[in-house]
Parts: C-alpha cells; sequence; structure tokens
C-alpha cells in the first residue's frame, strides 16, 4: 500500500516513529473498554483493528474496521487477519451503510472526525448506531477551528478544545482525556495537550 502523511503502516515506519507510537498508544487506551461488537472507523491499514481483536478476544464477539480507501482495506486483508476481525469498505456518512454494518457496543474513531466537513453529522452517525450501554471513544487534533483553514492538507479544519468539548454538550457522561506523545491523562492546567480523547458511555434507558 502506498504510504501518506496521513497513512500509518507499522511495516513501512521505524517502529519508534512518534506519530506510530501515538496511534498504538490511543488503541492501547481503548482496550480497557472494547466490549462486544465493536467498530473502528477510518481503520486504515488495519493494525488497530487486529490490535484490539487479539487484546480483547475474550471480551467482545466482533472487531469491524471501515475505511474509505478500498485499498487499505484489501492491504487490511491481507497483513491483518483475525478471525474476530473483518474489514469493509464504507462511509461513515452514509447512514444506508451504517446501518447495514449494524448497532455495535463499541465504536473507536481516532484521527477521523478532521477530515469530514460536518463533525456534527459524523457524531450523529456514530452515536445513532451505538447501542444503550455501549462507549464511543473519539480522538482528534485542535487547531484553528471549524471552518478554518489547517496547516494540514489533509485535514477539512481541526477543532479548538472548546469546539471539541461543545460537541458533546448533549452526552453529559462523555469524559475527556488529553494526549501528549504516548502520555493519554485527565486535563491538566500545567501542560498543553495538542490531541483530545472524548470517552462516551451511553446509558441505558429501562
Amino acid at each position: 500500500m502506498r504510504p501518506t502523511e496521513e497513512r500509518i503502516i507499522p511495516d513501512q515506519m521505524d517502529p519508534m516513529n512518534g506519530m506510530l507510537l501515538e496511534h498504538i498508544a490511543r488503541y492501547h487506551f481503548a482496550i480497557h473498554y472494547c466490549t462486544g461488537d465493536v467498530l473502528d472507523i477510518a481503520a486504515g491499514a488495519g493494525y488497530g483493528t487486529q490490535l484490539i481483536a487479539k487484546s480483547c478476544k475474550e471480551k467482545v464477539n466482533s472487531v469491524t474496521g471501515v475505511d474509505l480507501s478500498q485499498e487499505a482495506i484489501t492491504y487490511a486483508r491481507g497483513r491483518y487477519h483475525h478471525p474476530l476481525a473483518r474489514y469493509l469498505q464504507g462511509n461513515a456518512l452514509d447512514s444506508t451503510f451504517m446501518k447495514s454494518i449494524g448497532p455495535f457496543d463499541t465504536i473507536i474513531s481516532f484521527e477521523t472526525i478532521e477530515h469530514v466537513p460536518d463533525d456534527r453529522l459524523f457524531l450523529d452517525r456514530l452515536m445513532s448506531r451505538l447501542n444503550p450501554g455501549g462507549t464511543l471513544i473519539l480522538s482528534t487534533p485542535f487547531g484553528r477551528g471549524r471552518g478554518k483553514p489547517s496547516n494540514d492538507p489533509f485535514h477539512t479544519h481541526q477543532l479548538t478544545q472548546d469546539e471539541f468539548r461543545e460537541l458533546f454538550k448533549d452526552y453529559p457522561e462523555t469524559e475527556f482525556y488529553y494526549q501528549r506523545g504516548v502520555l493519554i491523562e485527565p486535563p491538566r492546567d500545567d501542560m498543553y495537550h495538542p490531541i483530545g480523547i472524548a470517552l462516551y458511555r451511553k446509558l441505558i434507558i429501562d
């Protein structure tokens, strides 16, 4: 598969590459929350989908990796096969596609929302496929704000920290964590973190 600045392909990277380690750290963070049927949106090369399947095999039923790129999906099927994992080409903004792959108990979306023009719609699509009692884990880098240019040519825009938190205003159960390198921790006033992580647990309504 052809590498790009945004595509993490472990086999083609130095194992100590900072961006690779950051991505792996987020998947290791997610391991503790994954149960049932898991969806990994923008799975890319598939290494994270397989990592979840391997690490959580005693508590997950399936792990579905979805990506817009058919090339990435083909690569993932060949390189990161696992009995609990499947890889599908599709668009999270396509409600018909999302309904066709079923509801999920855990949804992971790492470094994806900055690529879509309508981040609110993207979040709505994910929330609509999350089962009651399920968990959503979503991360994104911070930037100048919604609708403003980003220094990264692959990003539509990058939310500010306040916009990221405001995105979840209708989901007060959300917890926020922040990442710098491989460090993921709750908010701290004495340290700037370039990446935000939202952890939302959907209530079970009787």
